[in-house]
């Protein structure tokens, strides 16, 4: 009996941060729509291993990377390990090609898989290159690149602009519905205020000192806040403090990290984010009117290049946090949340940006250099719906929003595994006319007064 052939591999370096992980997904799931097999190389740190979770159809291996934060010993030592460790791993099964996103993660596997005669390759995302793809870009065959004033700062001749891959939920979404699955109410305007897969703690502090004012102006606003880990439990507070008139209606959901931020872009009237890369790429993506507040100790302060480009187009706005006061903030956000004419603007200036086909590209790109057939396994184009967790299965019956949240229940629900599996349990019922019914998510984050 003859054994089938073994599919070509491909290893994905793409750990570290939310900006890498997820544009190496989005190239993942193109090559494993193209008959490979991919390996998924990530860093121990959470972001990377709640991300990787779910990726049942992807071969996932941690290494142990750490990224350059004053401490070059530690970083020189992780760096080594690593690459002994994609060099072991490669010797049991050699990829036909390594792909680096970006990142402390990606230099190892690329000099390792080079060491066994892979084709190489990188993507940067920023139009300021980092200095791992610096670095790599004297190493590598082929460059990928998201901007195209990017490929000028790398050393490399063979590059191609493709714009940064956004994963398959990342599409144009009904706003109603993903307000529903959020527990929000479908018809009022929604401000989704997110700093990155890590959180940040500055645009946090503008916000919420913003906020009363928001609030006075806005009293039928929603809120969508992810902090990050370290800022939860005191925007929580804070939002409960802000809010003077409970008769109004307010409503926050306020979480360290949303898995499915399709949901929560697609739900908003508004976003308040950071200006990475991927970010923009998933605003563009979806057409969601933005403020960015780059961070202002980004690398080369690629955030703020990053802005820029998207301001000079009309795709966004842009603020400076350190110079920005909580009046000059509820002043501009009022704004466009008072200006639809302005945000439809916005959004014709992000169709601009988005490069629907930017990982199919690169997986075209690598297969073809590998010398590999081009094949694609099509995929019945389905109806938009909330993610998996966020269905239930037929016969059970919805959830409806609660009106009061019991502070000792709040306080009881702190280990993250329990709040992921509470919220795995609930999920919005589709109705026969195919409007979705809310749910309630873990206590303690939905508040309606």
């Amino acid at each position: 009996m003859h054994r089938a052939p073994e599919k070509p591999l491909v290893a994905i370096a793409c750990g570290g941060t939310g900006g890498h992980l997820f544009p190496g997904l989005a190239v993942a799931g193109e090559l494993l729509r193209r008959d490979c097999d991919v390996q998924l190389l990530v860093s121990p740190k959470e972001v990377d291993q709640q991300a990787v979770r779910a990726a049942s159809d992807l071969q996932v291996a941690t290494l142990p990377a750490v990224a350059l934060q004053g401490n070059l010993f530690a970083f020189v030592g992780a760096s080594l390990a690593s690459y002994q460790a994609a060099k072991k791993l490669f010797a049991s099964r050699p990829p036909r090609a390594v792909l680096a996103m970006g990142g402390f993660t990606s230099a190892p596997p690329v000099m390792a898989g080079k060491k066994l005669g892979a084709k190489t390759f990188m993507h940067e995302s920023n139009t300021i290159p980092g200095r791992a793809n610096r670095w790599l870009a004297h190493v590598v065959d082929e460059a990928f690149v998201g901007f195209p004033q990017a490929a000028s700062r790398l050393w490399i001749q063979r590059h191609v602009v493709t714009g940064t891959p956004v994963r398959e939920p990342f599409v144009r979404a009904d706003a109603a519905s993903c307000r529903m699955a959020l527990g929000l109410d479908p018809k009022r305007p929604t401000l989704v205020i997110t700093g990155g897969s890590q959180g940040a703690t500055g645009l946090n502090n503008l916000v919420l000192g913003a906020l009363p004012g928001l609030i006075a102006r806005h009293p039928d606003l929603q809120f969508v806040h992810l902090t990050g880990a370290n800022d939860v439990e005191r925007a929580r507070a804070a939002y409960k403090s802000s809010i003077q008139h409970p008769a109004s209606g307010i409503r926050f959901l306020v979480q360290p990290f949303l898995t499915e931020m399709e949901l929560a872009l697609g739900a908003a009237t508004l976003v308040i984010s950071r200006a990475g890369a991927s970010s923009l790429a998933e605003l563009a993506a979806m057409r969601v009117p933005a403020v960015l507040v780059p961070l202002p100790t980004s690398a080369d302060d690629h955030q703020l290049c990053n802005a820029r480009a998207f301001t000079d187009t009309g795709a966004a706005r842009w603020l400076n946090q350190r110079t920005t006061s909580p009046a000059q903030f509820v002043a501009l956000v009022s704004d466009l949340l008072t200006n639809a004419a302005a945000r439809t603007q916005m959004q014709a200036a992000l169709a601009r940006w988005h490069q629907p086909a930017a990982a199919a590209d690169i997986a075209e790109h690598i297969l073809r250099a590998c010398g590999l057939p081009i094949t694609v396994n099509d995929t019945a184009e389905a109806e938009w719906q909330p993610p998996a967790r966020f269905r239930k299965p037929v016969g059970r019956d919805s959830v409806e929003p609660h009106s009061e949240r019991s502070e000792a229940s709040a306080a009881s629900i702190t280990d993250r595994a329990h709040r992921t599996e509470m919220l795995a349990s609930l999920a919005p019922t589709p109705s026969a006319n195919g409007v979705r019914r809310s749910l309630t998510l873990p206590t303690g984050t939905l508040v309606t007064p």
